[in-house]
């Protein structure tokens, strides 16, 4: 289960919690160019990032791939050490999502998806995001943004994501502005996103990297874009952009200006890429939806540790997040989820859902799913839509209790509760044809030595859809272009 769309996922489940936070001291901000005062001592913003942290990776695993943790953190570091904030210990972390995007948190941690560096093709790529985003954390872009939100004491605009979210229910989070949230999806403005790529430029020029890499990742994103916008219109699911192209048009003066002046502070002429320790570091990353996190396939989702099956109302829009799958229509008049948690303690069903989950279910029933023990009933209960009567399911699988809850923006209707029961009943162990379909994609690099096209590439990929396409856009050769003989190619097995 793992986290994938902006709109309604991403910036919901990083917030700040402002009241916490002593605002009464003044700070400078470190950038030479920006002398104006900062409502928050290092201190406390180093505190805030330390105290988030854990709450940003219970939302979002770190990928588990060391190798590849410790080459971003060694390429991050690097950067971090030509900023004027280099007594600061930053953190660079991949974590598991197929989003395409990068944040941070104040005080130094730094977040990459392994979606979005799947699309990258050189470390001097990996090393502008990391420096753009280094740029938000030294202009202290996250501290400033809390002093233009505080005092707005406004819940964050969650949609169907939030509902039956634990962390959501406490009346004390409720209250937290979403700033990170804001950030990720669109950026904290032209300005000090414009800020950021001018300070990250510097950094490149600083650590030995051409800074034309910049413009290089946003043409790559820029066709990411277009090609995301296009199957999100197919599919009826939102698109995958990281923020910082919303604060870059077509041929940028100001982006090409900031990039042409790092550029002659450059000591090192040379050409710094590191083309083949990237991709070698690339071989084997997950593509789409990580195998430890599950795996959608259509409405139907399969998870390979957990072992279990499970089929979705067809025509849904199906999101995979860190630790729940979540279903909704296209009206988003309805929400269904999924969540699997450690069984403890070993009670029947229906005196789970009324000691753990703190229900009081009415019309309930066993269910009758060959092999395991579970109990459905409706209930009360606070979900996005506000107090709703919803249907409840709660499934015994070898040592997990997967929970489900469906409700409705307006009613529980007939034929919207039959939705949901079919969802519940239709879980069930992977059989062994299943066992094939809950094996994850990977990212392969081979060389090109038979002078291959993309099209003849895409034929023997596992791509189930648009695998050309895709294919164009892991190479940077999108939308037309075919690979040299001899040339490193992504391809997806």
């Amino acid at each position: 289960m793992v986290k994938d769309s902006p709109r309604h996922f991403t910036g919901i489940a990083i917030i700040v919690l402002i009241s916490s936070i002593l605002l009464s001291a003044c700070a400078v901000n470190p950038v030479p160019e920006k002398q104006e005062s900062v409502s928050m001592p290092e201190e406390d913003e180093i505190k805030l990032g330390r105290q988030w942290h854990p709450e940003v990776l219970k939302q979002y695993k770190a990928y588990n791939d060391n190798a590849l943790q410790g080459y971003v953190q060694r390429v991050g570091e690097q950067l971090a050490a030509k900023s004027p904030r280099d007594d600061l210990v930053f953190r660079f972390i991949v974590i598991d999502s197929n989003d395409v995007n990068a944040f941070s948190l104040p005080g130094g941690y730094i977040y990459i998806t392994r979606g979005l560096l799947a699309y990258l093709n050189s470390e001097a790529e990996l090393a502008a995001v990391l420096g753009h985003e280094i740029g938000h954390v030294t202009a202290r872009h996250g501290v400033r943004q809390i002093n233009v939100e505080r005092g707005a004491n406004s819940p964050a605009q969650a949609g169907v994501g939030a509902v039956f979210t634990p962390q959501l229910r406490d009346q004390a989070r409720q209250n937290l502005v979403a700033l990170l949230g804001k950030a990720m999806v669109s950026g904290y403005g032209a300005d000090r996103e414009l800020e950021a790529d001018r300070l990250g430029a510097d950094y490149l020029a600083a650590s030995g990297y051409n800074p034309q890499a910049i413009i290089e990742v946003i043409g790559v994103l820029k066709n990411q874009q277009e090609f995301e916008i296009k199957r999100s219109k197919e599919e009826g699911t939102p698109p995958r952009v990281y923020h910082a192209m919303f604060a870059h048009p077509e041929n940028d003066a100001a982006l090409k200006g900031i990039v042409s002046a790092a550029s002659k502070k450059r000591r090192d002429p040379g050409q710094r890429l590191n083309r083949e320790d990237f991709f070698m570091t690339l071989d084997g990353l997950a593509f789409g939806d990580s195998e430890q996190q599950g795996v959608r396939r259509g409405n139907r989702f399969y998870h390979k540790e957990l072992g279990i099956a499970v089929t979705f109302p067809s025509d849904w829009s199906l999101e995979n997040i860190s630790d729940r799958v979540v279903a909704f229509p296209s009206s988003e008049s309805a929400v269904l989820q999924m969540t699997a948690v450690d069984l403890t303690p070993q009670i029947p069903p229906r005196d789970y859902m009324i000691k753990i989950l703190k229900l009081d279910p009415t019309d309930g029933s066993k269910l009758s799913i060959p092999g395991l023990e579970g109990y459905t009933a409706r209930a009360k209960s606070s979900t996005h839509f506000g107090i709703r009567e919803s249907r409840f399911g709660v499934v015994y699988f070898q040592e997990r209790a997967l929970i489900l809850m469906g409700s409705a923006k307006d009613k529980l209707t007939p034929q919207l509760d039959k939705l949901f029961l079919q969802t519940i009943n239709s879980i069930h162990a992977l059989s062994d044809p299943e066992q094939k379909l809950a094996e994850g994609l990977k990212i392969r690099v081979i060389g090109n030595d038979k002078a291959q096209r993309l099209m003849d590439l895409a034929a023997k990929s596992r791509l189930p859809v648009h695998a050309e396409e895709q294919l164009r856009l892991l190479n940077d050769l999108y939308p037309i272009g075919e690979p040299l003989p001899g040339q490193r190619l992504k391809v997806v097995e």
